[in-house]
């Protein structure tokens, strides 16, 4: 696509003509262009927006099947990320990891090869599609004892002892901005014939600039999911879905996006997505140039903090060795910044509450560690007076009393459970069967060691369970969900949000190791 093309944003020029032409609405949505709010509090907030809250109508073009103006956007987007067609997701990536495991494996009893350590939406895509999910332990960054991705090898000997297994799934990067080679993976998976599917969430700005890492897509996967609102410029909910090559069945991957997403598709949404894509195509590697610079200040800030720790990757032996593309952690997100208290007196929970009380507000925290994330919205002012508050965090070390934090190993893993000795589990069946009231019971989380879980346990963020139904409890799980617990992390799907109750299945049925 030509310059001129590539400066356009479709969506939002057709809402904008909508807008300026004040057609009267006999039509949803019912606050009429926002004049609903006339005169009612907070009409301010609303006034705006409204204004380009359309629906289907004449000119507007149809999400499920675009003609006009949507489909012009996603050809543009398609471009931009370098993929042979893309689709735009108003549920986020969720909505495309759901989408690409329905498609990849559209009967139940499937097998998929799946990476361990994944966002809560592709176990429910497993549940959604009945999959029988091989799962693959990830390698682990001995530094800082945080998972990263499966070996090449690991996913060569599944496919081997799953010859008839649907497809690949994995997480790339992590939620902490680190990653590993993809290549060897998609290479692995096409001589074997079946597709390579990434979740790629957290690396919808990769490749677009020679400081990022290469994008899944450059890697060789065949369907990759991108929250645009993420790393980009979209609004929250605003996501991709990418796919290239003859291994996914397209139609099928359009009838399976219509079932999981919305038949009334929010139009600013889309808008957003456009205008984040055009910001790429318009701007080129200047979009990241301010961003870039504001993480260069915060780098060198930290680097005479030597309070704070930085997670990046090992250094080569040799300064003219390449990174070993085997390795767990090669690849790092400049802008994820992921700090930690080297005295070990502040966890990553403590540092983060100290932070906010401060007015510097991180991505997230584990009992270590603190993902601080910058994009090319920020600016050097944002990485100063981050620094600022660590300084004065510092300063104040006398008045903070000791706190014992765990050092990093592979047992003590931030963001999921990495607790088995195997590198390839058994296939687990998954479907959408409820649990029976009284198949269950509730009980204190000290006591839970050795029970079978009756329910999924995510600390969010991540969102990466640590628990699914039907796993056994050991003492080592167990350990770590009091820590968490104990350090105020959140959790979601388990019925005790605090997590001091768990559910497990009655002896009787077989809820005991």
């Amino acid at each position: 696509m030509n310059k001129l093309q590539r400066c356009r944003a479709p969506i939002y020029e057709m809402l904008e003509q909508y807008r300026i032409m004040g057609n009267r609405s006999y039509h949803v949505p019912g606050h009429k262009n926002g004049e609903a709010y006339d005169g009612v509090e907070g009409a301010g907030f609303l006034d705006e927006v409204m204004k380009y809250d359309v629906t289907e109508i004449s000119g507007t073009d149809d999400l499920h099947h675009p003609e006009g103006v949507i489909k012009e956007a996603q050809e543009l987007a398609a471009d931009c990320f370098g993929a042979e067609e893309s689709f735009f997701l108003v549920g986020g990536s969720t909505a495309g990891n759901l989408a690409l495991i329905l498609t990849a494996c559209p009967e139940p009893g499937m097998i998929m090869i799946v990476q361990r350590n994944v966002h809560k939406s592709v176990i429910h895509g497993l549940m959604l599609a009945g999959v029988r999910a091989v799962f693959l332990e990830p390698l682990i960054d001995p530094l800082s004892g945080l998972s990263v991705a499966p070996a090449a090898e690991a996913v060569k000997a599944a496919l081997a002892a799953y010859p008839e297994a649907a497809a690949v799934l994995v997480t790339m990067p992590n939620y902490y901005g680190m990653g590993s080679d993809l290549a060897p993976l998609a290479r692995i998976c096409h001589d074997s014939g079946v597709p390579l599917l990434v979740d790629e969430a957290h690396g919808a700005h990769y490749g677009q600039h020679p400081a990022l890492p290469a994008g899944a897509l450059t890697s060789g996967a065949d369907g990759v999911v991108q929250s645009t609102h993420k790393m980009l410029t979209a609004m929250t909910m605003g996501a991709m879905l990418h796919v290239q090559g003859p291994r996914l069945d397209r139609a099928l991957l359009r009838q399976r996006l219509a079932m999981v997403q919305s038949s009334s598709p929010s139009y600013p949404m889309m808008a957003s997505l456009d205008l984040a894509r055009r910001l790429l195509h318009s701007r080129g590697k200047g979009a990241f140039t301010a961003g870039l610079a504001a993480v260069d200040v915060l780098r060198r800030g930290l680097a005479e903090l030597p309070r704070y720790g930085l997670v990046q990757p090992a250094e080569p032996l040799h300064r003219n060795t390449p990174p070993d593309s085997l390795a767990a952690y090669v690849t790092q997100d400049p802008f994820k910044v992921v700090i930690y208290d080297a005295t070990g007196v502040l966890s990553g929970f403590e540092l983060q509450r100290r932070l906010e009380a401060k007015g510097c507000v991180p991505e997230m925290s584990d009992d270590r560690h603190v993902v601080l994330l910058l994009s090319l919205g920020s600016k050097a002012e944002d990485a100063d007076l981050l620094l600022q508050a660590l300084r004065e965090i510092d300063s104040e070390e006398p008045s903070i009393s000791p706190h014992t934090v765990s050092k990093p190993d592979s047992r003590n893993n931030s963001t999921w459970n990495n607790f088995h000795s195997l590198q390839i589990s058994a296939p687990v069946p998954f479907s959408l069967k409820p649990v029976s009231a009284n198949e269950i019971e509730s009980i204190d989380l000290e006591h839970c060691m050795g029970r079978v879980a009756a329910e999924m346990v995510i600390p969010y963020p991540p969102g990466i369970p640590i628990l699914y139904p039907g796993e056994v409890i050991t003492d080592q799980i167990q350990r770590r969900l009091a820590g968490l617990a104990k350090g105020g992390a959140k959790f979601q799907a388990c019925a005790d949000p605090v997590l001091q109750r768990i559910e497990v299945y009655n002896i009787q049925k077989g809820g005991e190791a």
